[in-house]
């Protein structure tokens, strides 16, 4: 099986497009699987303090860069394949400063839901990665790693590798064959609910307290 990484200003539509047309030509046929992997993270402004050209910049990589890849890889793609769009954790858990970025993420998963349901006369899946915070550049700062350690049940960052690659290889491969529109968190437990650690910090017990 062949691979490619292919990068690209995915805010410019001609460039998705042939980027997918230069993959078909290089693997001499059409594809199988497409991981559609756009994203920038740039936070901590409030709505009220963000500039328009923040919005601008992240809505065309993270919104539009995918939706470029799902109109266009299609026409490149086997009958049957799989397409995975990664979202994030912020477009679901929302956090102050967040707001551009988590609403770009969150609209991935409206996307993902379209693209499966398109798509499924060819058989071809579209399933969405949440991932919580990894050990990237994107993820790893000493905050975000104490946010990880604080928020999560398994108390810790995710490593690319390790902990995120195996859940692509699942959607990508025929045991995630009758999944299609889903959505999977891979966040470590973040989403279910407050920690010990959490209320340790809160509430100085790690117990929900009684009235």
């Amino acid at each position: 099986m062949g691979a490619r990484f292919i990068q690209c200003d995915v805010s410019n539509e001609g460039n998705v497009a042939s980027s997918f047309e230069q993959a078909e030509a290089s693997l001499g046929g059409k594809l199988d699987v497409v991981i559609l992997n756009a994203g920038i993270g740039i936070v901590g402004p409030t709505i009220e303090e963000t500039e328009h050209s923040l919005l601008e910049k992240m809505t065309q990589i993270n919104q539009w860069g995918v939706f470029y890849g799902l109109k266009h890889a299609p026409k490149h793609m086997n009958n049957g394949g799989s397409v995975i769009t990664t979202s994030s954790m912020g477009g679901i858990i929302c956090m102050p400063g967040t707001a551009v970025y988590s609403a770009s993420k969150r609209a991935l998963l409206s996307l993902t839901e379209m693209a499966a349901l398109e798509l499924g006369k060819r058989a071809i899946r579209v399933n969405a990665v949440c991932p919580g915070y990894v050990n990237t550049e994107m993820g790893n700062t000493p905050e975000e790693k104490s946010i990880a350690a604080t928020f999560t049940a398994l108390g810790r960052h995710a490593e690319p590798k390790e902990d995120i690659a195996g859940v692509y290889l699942f959607l990508a491969s025929n045991a995630s064959r009758y999944m299609t529109g889903q959505t999977l968190q891979v966040d470590g437990g973040w989403s279910a609910g407050p920690t010990k650690r959490l209320l340790e910090l809160v509430t100085g017990k790690a117990s929900t307290p009684g009235s």
